[in-house]
């Protein structure tokens, strides 16, 4: 049995992994750790863990510090937080022996080559992937394979309306895995942008890892949602993958917590997980 402590778990994905961590018989629920779950005296608004997260009567030990951890042993820290508390939670784990596991996104390019050397110095280990969810990969694998023989490229990412970082990280991955797979294909430059004239600014999306458009949707009922659109003469390829729910990151979350001890240092993306 992995001992695994979940941090975030107030929110929707920190529940979500509470839940899929005590359904699989190879792991155990020890910690749930959140702000949110202080004591009223603290001066917050205090929520009850057993009403929130359904584990007053299974011994899961719940507080609002990541210190937390350490009282029951904790193997794996599953983080979903935000960007700051993220990297300050990672720098934690590599310090004290914890391996990590993060599905926080916006965690700035120089943090994340720090975190590389923390855990590289460290006993523990960290898998970082911007989604969990394995049609989500998939997608960005599609997207690698086709760019080679595409003539140009852009990518929509479809998000609810309580994310707070843009673009998403996916879409940057997927722009970084494009570019990468275009690069080492040797093939030609993407066709120029033919706009001149930029009406509303910001109309083209931001301009992502070797030039790629990303635009950003964040609309209420919406989870997580992307498209990858190809063009090439006289035709196009789309490749799209939808999350409706949050259980769609559960099993490679899962995967993740059962794998994150057998890879040493930093992983990022869950792609060497499943192989390629």
């Amino acid at each position: 049995m992995v001992r695994v402590g979940v941090l975030g778990a107030a929110g929707r994905m920190g529940r979500a992994v509470c839940e899929a961590v005590r359904a699989d018989s190879e792991l155990e629920l020890v910690a749930a750790v959140d702000p949110r779950l202080a004591p009223a005296a603290s001066g917050r608004e205090s929520l009850d863990p057993g009403a929130l997260l359904g584990i007053e009567a299974v011994g899961v030990h719940t507080g609002a510090s990541i210190d937390d951890l350490l009282e029951v042993g904790t193997e794996v820290a599953v983080d979903f937080t935000e960007a700051t508390a993220a990297t300050a939670n990672m720098r934690w784990c590599a310090s004290h022996g914890v391996h990590a596991v993060v599905g926080t996104t916006g965690i700035a390019p120089g943090d994340l080559e720090d975190l590389r050397g923390a855990f590289e110095a460290s006993k523990a280990n960290c898998v970082i992937a911007p989604n969990f969810a394995i049609g989500a990969v998939l997608m960005m694998r599609l997207s690698a394979l086709a760019a080679p023989f595409m003539d140009s490229v852009e990518i929509i990412e479809l998000h609810h309306d309580a994310k707070v970082d843009a673009p998403s990280g996916t879409a940057l991955r997927t722009a970084e895995l494009i570019d990468d797979a275009r690069r080492s294909a040797a093939a030609d430059a993407w066709r120029p942008d033919p706009t001149t004239k930029t009406v509303l600014p910001g109309a083209r999306g931001g301009t992502g890892p070797g030039g790629v458009h990303v635009h950003s949707v964040r609309l209420h009922g919406l989870v997580a949602h992307q498209e990858v659109v190809f063009g090439a003469a006289g035709q196009s390829l789309a490749v799209r993958h939808d999350a409706y729910d949050r259980t769609a990151f559960m099993p490679g979350v899962v995967l993740a917590v059962k794998e994150v001890g057998s890879r040493p240092g930093l992983t990022v993306g869950l792609e060497p997980l499943l192989g390629f």
